[in-house]
């Protein structure tokens, strides 16, 4: 979950007091600067109860977000970029790539995978990261399995590579459509979606496409189960899936969504550009104030009490369900 931001144009920026340099095609994402915050100040809880980390002093965009439980959360981002959280303390890891790194997901805290630029694709054992050949040198998006032989990873073009637990092999998308996010309910049924509201679904052994109803870019995907998913992406918008068709959802909001996760149908996060979080209560999503303004690219959690979303800059929040 980068998890998913549209890459528009070539460039190159390269910010040498920051010591980070990236290539690559620009994304919708608005880099934000993010703010100073004196030593020793606690970062902000929003009155909608997003609290702001600041566990590294680095400012690389963050893309992806997963956990595998509340003591095991990585985050992913530009530069080969690669977080853990323990449950107390952010730390960085060597990820052995310098590549922009746009998604994670795995099948257990020892059975990790980040995707990214150039067909990267690395794998975590419990101890060390180490490059993964992927057969392709397409731009990745995302990543996401059903278990530790069980993989999907999309991106450019409608790239889309599946693991069985031992190679990375290439598959039909029926797209050459841009893909940005990936979900599933089981290894039969697994949504990816993207540019121009495609949204292609695989039934076990076949990709075939879905009327979206809508034309906007799709960034994320995520559902509870094979007839409750959530797709969003550009212009606030917002699709539900019921197992038979796409629909329109009122989303109150015209910025770009670029992130979705949610404990139940009746607790969803979706987070997006200047900072933008809403809540889906089962009926209605309605607005958050997160704190900050910061483009947020990505959010996952393991419970209603435990969300975390990164963006640019470094972000990271952290939900908090109660304040004492």
């Amino acid at each position: 979950m980068t998890k998913k931001v549209v890459w528009l144009m070539v460039s190159c920026l390269v910010a040498a007091a920051l010591l980070l340099a990236s290539c690559g095609p620009a994304t919708e994402k608005e880099v934000t600067p993010a703010p100073e915050e004196e030593a020793g100040t606690t970062p902000p809880v929003s009155p909608d109860r997003w609290a702001q980390q600041d566990p590294l002093p680095q400012r690389r965009d963050l893309n992806g977000v997963w956990a595998s439980s509340s003591s095991d959360f990585f985050a992913v981002g530009d530069v080969g970029t690669i977080l853990h959280y323990d449950g107390s303390t952010w730390s960085s890891m060597s990820s052995g790539t310098m590549a922009n790194l746009n998604g994670v997901w795995g099948s257990s805290s020892s059975d990790v995978f980040a995707v990214g630029w150039s067909g990267t694709i690395v794998h975590y054992d419990g101890s060390t990261w180490s490059s993964v050949d992927s057969g392709t040198t397409e731009d990745f998006r995302d990543v996401w399995g059903s278990s530790s032989s069980d993989f999907f990873a999309v991106g450019r073009s409608g790239t889309i590579v599946h693991y069985d637990g031992s190679t990375w092999s290439s598959m039909d998308s029926g797209t050459t459509e841009i893909l940005i996010g990936v979900w599933g309910s089981s290894s039969s049924d697994v949504f990816a979606v993207g540019w121009r509201g495609t949204i292609v679904h695989y039934d076990g052994s076949t990709w075939s496409s879905m009327s979206s109803g809508t034309t906007a870019n799709l960034l994320d995907v995520w559902g509870t189960s094979s007839s409750d998913v959530f797709a969003m992406g550009r212009s606030g918008t917002i699709v539900h899936y019921d197992g038979s068709t796409w629909s329109s959802m009122d989303s109150g909001t015209t910025e770009i969504l670029s992130g979705v996760w949610g404990s139940s149908s009746s607790d969803v996060f979706a987070v997006g550009r200047g900072g933008t979080s809403l809540h889906y209560d089962g009926s209605t999503w309605s607005s958050m104030g997160s704190g900050t303004t910061q483009f947020l690219t990505g959010v996952w959690g393991t419970s209603s009490s435990d969300v975390f979303a990164v963006g640019t800059g470094g972000t990271i929040l952290y939900y908090l369900e109660y304040i004492e």
